[in-house]
C-alpha cells in the first residue's frame, strides 16, 4: 500500500500504484485480442518483455501470483483478463485474496459479505 490508511484488508489502487503497474496493466489490457493472447500463449515471458515488465511484475505474471500481481501496481480489471484466460472467474481470485476457496467466498458473498470487517 502507498501510505494512506485503509480499511483492514481493503487494496488501494491509486495514482502510486497505477504509476508502479503501468507496464503490468497494459501488457494485461493488451490480452483483449485474440492475436495477443496466442502470442503470450506462445512465449509468455518474451511477452511480457515487450511491455518492459519489472522482473517481479514477469514472475508474478509466469507464477500467476495473483496478490503480487495487485501489490506491484495491477489494476483487478486487467488481472481480471488474465484469469479469464486461465479459466478462472472473479469468485476464484476473490477467494484468493480473502484467504477463502472458490466455493467459500461464492458461499460468503450469497449469505451477504464478509462480516469480519
Amino acid at each position: 500500500m502507498t501510505g494512506r490508511s485503509a480499511p483492514r484488508g481493503t487494496y488501494v489502487f491509486d495514482g502510486p500504484a497505477g504509476r508502479l503497474g503501468r507496464p503490468l496493466n497494459r501488457m494485461l489490457q493488451s490480452l483483449c485480442t485474440e492475436g495477443a493472447r496466442t502470442d503470450f500463449r506462445a512465449d509468455e515471458a518474451a511477452y511480457c518483455l515487450r511491455f518492459a515488465l519489472s522482473a517481479e511484475q514477469t514472475t508474478a505474471v509466469l507464477e500467476r501470483d495473483w496478490q503480487a500481481m495487485l501489490d506491484l501496481g495491477g489494476s483487478i480489471l486487467y488481472v481480471y483478463k488474465l484469469a479469464m484466460m486461465d479459466g478462472r472467474s472473479m469468485q476464484y481470485l476473490g477467494g484468493v485474496f480473502t484467504g477463502m476457496t472458490e466455493a467459500e467466498f461464492t458461499a460468503a458473498m450469497a449469505a451477504g459479505g464478509r462480516t469480519d470487517v
